[in-house]
């Protein structure tokens, strides 16, 4: 009976959501003028900027407000001339930028950033729920914040825009990564990747059919290296073949097949992702110990816990340390090695989403308009509207929908 009630009433708002195209015209002819403040990160290590100074003077050439941190871009390479010249105002005071109605920022905010927030602002941000605890969502509830997670977001294809674009980066630099701990400068065995006539290609294991792997296969290919696939998928497996376009060893998680692959090998990528908690521990202990010497690991997976059993976290100071005298190289956020890279793929996203909340009158009207968006919705005018949070955490849950038909 109460999940008949429920559906029901969910019907209404969606009727009630379900404009005529008069009023959808009307709508978008309520545009807003949007204050977007971008913050200077203070992540460990966190060099990317969501907006470029290119896709500001989009945002300001449309009618919208941008004020920056000083210094928020030169992790990047973009200057805080670049901006001004573009029409963001540059502030040195991090109060004035949270005063904006509109916060986009890569790294979730610390509580003590939540503090200069303000009631009803919009966050855009990451959610990084690997590390996220149950204050943070609390202090954003308090506030009565509207907060939106990058790994939610999907794009019209239906694609997880922001996850697919890092992972890709991820996925070609962790090869050039492998390409510069094989050779003697950083102390590997002297290979160069890939091969020429009359030498072998070096080989390289990649662990996890996903965009990552399919991308680390795809520059690995590029620069001649033999390539071998492992994945407890066929579907993923098929995938990758038909998206490379060439025919490259695949495999399923053989254990004979993948240990007697990783102990002959140069290189090891783990690219394996768990859908939920941590990413599942594939290679032991006593396989990397048979490993080649200086032969190189490189653990994409790490900040899910990582998929090697040797790993250990490292970061982009001390990158890589010895085990069993294999190079172990498990920074979490390889992203952040290219920042102004990362954050041109990033502009590409943030800076459509920001100029359809303004054409659109406001978050919500737009939110409604895409279904992509709203997913990533997680909190709303100080309620929990992710099921997979409000269910981690043990907090109340409130349906989207029935929220907008209560308000109105």
């Amino acid at each position: 009976m109460a999940t008949g009630l429920r559906e029901g009433m969910a019907d209404i708002a969606r009727q009630g959501l379900l404009q005529t195209q008069e009023a959808k015209l009307e709508t978008r002819n309520k545009k807003n003028s949007l204050y977007i403040g971008i913050p200077k990160e203070i992540s460990f290590q966190e060099n990317r900027i969501a907006l470029t100074p290119l896709s500001v003077a989009l945002l300001v050439n449309n009618g919208h407000r941008v004020v920056l941190e000083s210094g928020a871009g030169t992790g990047a390479n973009f200057t805080d001339t670049e901006y001004a010249e573009q029409g963001a105002k540059i502030t040195y005071n991090k109060k004035e930028v949270f005063e904006a109605d509109i916060l986009v920022k890569i790294a979730p905010p610390t509580l003590e950033e939540i503090d200069l927030m303000h009631k009803g602002q919009t966050l855009i941000s990451s959610l990084q729920t690997g590390t996220l605890k149950q204050d943070y969502l609390k202090a954003l509830m308090h506030k009565k914040i509207n907060a939106l997670c990058f790994e939610n977001l999907r794009d019209e294809g239906n694609v997880l825009s922001v996850v697919r674009a890092m992972s890709e980066i991820v996925g070609s630099t962790s090869i050039l990564i492998a390409a510069e701990y094989l050779s003697n400068v950083t102390g590997g065995k002297g290979l160069m990747l890939g091969g020429f006539t009359g030498v072998p290609p070096t080989e390289i294991v990649i662990l996890g059919a996903g965009t990552v792997g399919e991308y680390a296969a795809r520059t690995a290919l590029a620069l001649g290296a033999e390539v071998k696939v492992f994945d407890s998928s066929i579907y993923r497996l098929r995938r990758l073949q038909n998206n490379l376009g060439s025919r490259v060893f695949t495999s399923v998680m053989q254990p004979i097949v993948l240990n007697k692959a990783i102990v002959t090998c140069d290189v090891v990528i783990g690219a394996i992702r768990a859908t939920h908690g941590r990413s599942p521990c594939i290679v032991m202990e006593e396989t990397v110990a048979r490993m080649k010497p200086h032969s190189v690991v490189i653990d994409v997976s790490i900040d899910q816990g990582g998929c090697f059993e040797t790993s250990e976290v490292t970061n982009h100071t001390n990158p890589v340390f010895r085990k069993y005298d294999v190079i172990h190289y498990c920074v979490p956020n390889i992203a952040s090695r290219v920042p102004r890279t990362a954050s041109y793929a990033l502009t590409n996203i943030f800076a459509p989403i920001l100029l359809d909340i303004g054409e659109f009158g406001g978050l919500m009207n737009m939110v409604w308009n895409n279904p992509g968006i709203r997913e990533a919705l997680y909190i709303y005018q100080g309620n929990c509207t992710n099921k997979d949070l409000a269910d981690m955490f043990n907090l109340p849950f409130k349906d989207l929908e029935l929220l907008v038909v209560s308000n109105q």
